[in-house]
């Protein structure tokens, strides 16, 4: 059986990691700040400018350690890579697979449908836990829409038709998206999706937790040998890991959406955790950052079963 690691996340934002012996070591001004030990991890990714050292680099690329580089704020910069992995003949079946659309369609049915189903499962959860507070119809209603979504992705006969359906269920989703927030509301109003860059708490927070899923699900795909950059769903671009996207499609819902509604309506994080910058850009700021991955320097955690 497999043993299942964990995940190193940096945010501290001066933040320079180096090695010690068989340890990752975390320093701040030249002073050590964290310090994990390389065999329990799977991966890590480093908010911070500051990077990491050659060495440590090296040390990923030897043990298979995927080491992920972003923004402060979340925008992804780079990984660091070792040889190729996993069997020739497994990326082979994948390249052709994303050549024929019939093909990749059969599979990009199932991110979807999977996507839109667990998007219905946040909001019937949210229906069933805090039916006095929020307005079940709206959120039925939804449902319903969304139900109807699941079956027309099934029937769909193209890619672009997927990707329309996808589209409009989205659009279905996150227009009741802002009901499901219970507390704080002027503070944590959702009113439209919005990236680069985000423009309010609720999407700073969804748009950091959403490039941390994709980066984890990049590392998952080279562990079993297949190539991200190569997807069904979403078309190719160079320097996009599109089969990355296409698989954190439907974890999104239950990963990253519900966590971020569980830090609003618990107050895990609270309308001073937030800057705004002159570009309208709205980030965390580290101490919320910290508290979010339940540590205060570095957050060892794994993506859950």
């Amino acid at each position: 059986m497999k043993r299942i690691k964990n995940t190193l996340y940096v945010f501290t934002e001066d933040a320079y990691l180096t090695i010690d012996g068989e340890n990752v070591v975390a320093k701040r001004e030249g002073d050590t700040i964290g310090r994990v030990p390389l065999h329990t991890l799977e991966g890590i990714s480093i908010f911070s400018y500051a990077g990491a050292s050659p060495a440590l680099m090296g040390a990923c690329c030897e043990r298979g350690i995927q080491l992920s580089l972003f923004s402060p704020n979340g925008r992804f910069f780079a990984q660091v890579r070792g040889g190729c992995t996993g069997n020739v003949v497994l990326k082979r079946a994948q390249f052709r697979t994303s050549e024929e659309e019939s093909k990749s369609l059969e599979v990009a049915r199932f991110f979807i449908v999977g996507k839109i189903f667990n998007s219905r499962w946040v909001l019937e959860r949210s229906a069933r836990d805090h039916g006095i507070r929020i307005d079940v119809d709206a959120i039925r209603s939804a449902s319903a829409r969304l139900a109807g979504s699941i079956k027309s992705a099934r029937e769909c006969e193209s890619l672009e038709s997927l990707r329309g359906i996808e589209g409009d269920a989205a659009a279905v989703y996150y227009s009741v998206f802002d009901h499901m927030i219970l507390r704080d509301k002027e503070v944590f109003r959702f009113v439209v999706r919005s990236r680069r860059p985000p423009k309010d708490r609720t999407n700073a927070m969804l748009s950091l937790f959403y490039s941390t899923l994709a980066r984890d699900c990049s590392s998952a795909l080279l562990g079993v040998g297949l190539d991200p950059s190569i997807g069904f769903m979403h078309a190719d671009r160079p320097g996009r890991d599109s089969l990355a996207l296409d698989l954190m499609e439907e974890l999104r819902p239950v990963f990253v959406d519900r966590f971020v509604l569980t830090a609003i309506n618990n107050r895990i994080v609270g309308p001073t955790d937030f800057t705004e910058r002159e570009t309208g850009e709205v980030r965390l700021t580290d101490d919320a950052r910290k508290a979010l991955f339940g540590s205060s320097v570095v957050s060892v955690g794994e993506i859950p079963a």
